[in-house]
């Protein structure tokens, strides 16, 4: 009777060691559970933030491209005759696009919907490319 009363206290305390293994493994998920919905918070509230810091950065790299690199007077509206209909000074052409793309992520911030103003200020990245290609390399 004493073995078999052992072997039950022996295998209680082993089954007490697993379950706290068990537990304190629950413990740890449930943590990293929880890391990751407050990170995913965070990022969720700061969405906007984090979405036009890059659109912002890469609007005022090619601003500073283009005033470095554009002529004094710019051409616009390039003509299939291979001629500008208008020219502007080379700092509206530089200062323009960036103004676009500020108001489209200014309408972001002011927004409930945060994809279709900022999808809009990325495609606007697109105009001061395009005006440094067709000036510096006219058809």
């Amino acid at each position: 009777m004493k073995d078999s009363g052992m072997t039950a206290g022996a295998e209680m305390e082993t089954r007490k060691a697993e379950m706290s293994k068990k537990e304190k493994f629950r413990k740890v998920i449930a943590d990293i559970n929880a890391l990751i919905s407050f990170i995913g918070m965070v990022l969720f509230r700061l969405r906007k933030i984090v979405l036009a810091v890059p659109v912002m950065y890469a609007a005022v790299r090619l601003a500073l491209y283009n005033r470095a690199n554009l002529p004094e007077q710019v051409g616009i509206n390039l003509q299939s005759t291979g001629e500008f209909a208008q020219t502007v000074a080379r700092d509206l052409a530089v200062m323009g696009p960036i103004g676009l793309t500020a108001a489209c992520l200014l309408l972001m911030f002011c927004s409930r919907k945060v994809m279709y103003p900022w999808a809009i200020s990325v495609f606007t990245l697109v105009l001061p490319i395009l005006i440094l290609i067709t000036n510096l390399y006219p058809t």
